[in-house]
């Protein structure tokens, strides 16, 4: 029989590697100095957007992130750490921590990792900065409408002249 220490190792380790697997990507923040009702907060927000805060001992996450084949990350596990892993768009995640970072300067962004690219604290600074995907999908729609637009005015016009053009020579026989 396992010790309850060694299997709630065990259970948190395997937490961890089907939470990756399920997701896109995580983020590692350090929450030392943040007061409890805080991260709660900070949890049930995450929650809502579809993510997830574990935190978990460093051995048990370096461990995991080791088996994983996350070497890079292993660096950013230290002191009190919460793995965040999420499943929908990574720029929401990113606006969430970097409000909550705002009010709380004690949180601090150690990196990450999104469709196996390495993301810095930088990084995620920066996702937090983008409009949001109906945002985008928008610019984009309006940007490839506006040719064919044009097209369609410039055809239309080419249209009008061509009637003109008739009327002036039906009125000029009718004379």
């Amino acid at each position: 029989m396992k010790k309850i220490g060694l299997l709630v190792k065990e259970t948190s380790e395997n937490r961890i590697k089907n939470s990756f697997k399920s997701s896109k990507g995580l983020i590692v923040v350090k929450y030392s100095g943040v007061a409890s009702p805080d991260m709660s907060g900070l949890r049930k927000t995450l929650k809502a957007s579809g993510s997830d805060l574990f935190v978990v001992k460093n051995s048990v996450a370096r461990r995991a992130m080791k088996e994983l084949g996350l070497d890079q990350l292993i660096k950013a596990i230290e002191s009190p750490c919460g793995l965040i892993f999420f499943k929908d768009e990574p720029v929401d995640i990113s606006k969430i921590l970097c409000a909550f970072r705002k009010d709380h300067e004690k949180l601090i962004l150690e990196g990450g990792l999104l469709q196996e690219k390495i993301l810095t604290s930088k990084d995620i600074e920066t996702m937090s900065k983008l409009p949001a995907k109906e945002v985008l999908l928008a610019q984009v729609v309006c940007a490839l409408n506006g040719p064919i637009v044009k097209v369609v005015v410039v055809l239309n016009q080419t249209l009008k002249k061509f009637v003109y053009c008739l009327d002036q020579i039906k009125q000029n026989k009718s004379k």
